[in-house]
């Protein structure tokens, strides 16, 4: 996708509010490549005025409860991604996009803030763990990370359970109609035999 300085978006903007043409008109006459994008900056435009059009250099963050407020919002109603962004006061509704996604892919759990940086390896990981055990024998951590991190591990252990457990009825279950086909083949051969 090009980038635009925010000079000639706004040209493109005072244009389609002066009335020389509809978004297609003018995406065809500025070159733009998509006319959804000149009607992006126009609502863009009018909710926030020169700063829908300027392009931020700072990474905004979201909590976990707006994105999960955003995402429910957009599911339970039918409003755009550009209508949505505009009501949240956000001028990037591809970022809504991409969480709708995400949660649909992975629930709630998508949309939580990610750690930055690599994982620990394991060897250092278990010798740090005993040394501090032996240090540390009554303490114990309550760190709200280290709590996700151990909620996210025993829902992931359920699962794996509940899998196994019905990978193996099934396996069962199997094995027994199994052995049913075979006496019924049995007993059907004996009589006629």
């Amino acid at each position: 996708m090009a980038k635009y300085s925010f000079k000639f978006k706004k040209s493109v903007v005072e244009a389609y509010l002066k009335g020389e043409g509809g978004y297609r008109y003018l995406s065809q006459k500025y070159g733009v490549e998509s006319h959804k994008q000149v009607c992006s900056w126009v609502k863009n435009y009018q909710e926030f005025g020169d700063a829908g059009l300027i392009r931020s250099r700072e990474k905004k963050t979201y909590s976990f409860e707006f994105k999960l407020r955003v995402v429910e919002l957009y599911l339970t109603s039918e409003v755009s991604y550009q209508e949505l962004a505009l009501s949240q006061g956000m001028n990037n509704p591809t970022l809504i996009t991409r969480w709708v996604n995400d949660f649909k892919i992975a629930g709630p759990d998508a949309l939580r803030p990610k750690k930055k940086g690599r994982k620990k390896s394991m060897a250092k990981d278990t010798n740090q763990k005993r040394k501090s055990q032996s240090a540390d024998e009554g303490t114990v951590d309550t760190s709200k990370e280290y709590v996700k991190q151990l909620e996210y591990e025993l829902l992931k252990l359920r699962i794996e359970n509940a899998y196994l457990k019905e990978l193996r009825r099934l396996r069962l279950e199997e094995k027994a109609l199994l052995k049913k086909q075979r006496e019924s083949s049995t007993a059907s051969k004996e009589n006629s035999n």
